[in-house]
């Protein structure tokens, strides 16, 4: 039995932290694909936690490069200390901004 593909879609227009809160993935700029652990909110700041143990600060922004690289799905690789799941990358690769 094949599995039906199915396109999702998601607002363009939409802030980074709300969009990382659905997809739970951040682009690294080295073009490294990590999963989200956790973000803590702390003003128009936040503290994203990945699985493979880092964490950093970012600021809120519609026209940031990882919000760019997340809408265009840009990644070399992903991260093997995260451990993405391979059905994960799929629905992250099917997904379209409109």
């Amino acid at each position: 039995m094949e599995k039906k593909i199915t396109t999702r879609y998601e607002k363009k227009s939409q802030r980074l932290f709300s969009l990382i809160n659905k997809i739970k993935l951040w682009p690294a700029r080295s073009g490294i694909l990590h999963s989200v652990k956790s973000i803590e909110k702390q003003g128009n700041r936040a503290v994203i936690t990945t699985y493979c143990g880092g964490s950093f600060v970012v600021w809120n922004s519609k026209k940031s490069r990882s919000l760019r690289w997340l809408r265009n799905s840009y990644f070399k690789t992903t991260c093997r200390k995260c451990g993405i799941p391979d059905w994960k990358i799929e629905k992250y690769s099917e997904t379209e901004f409109k």
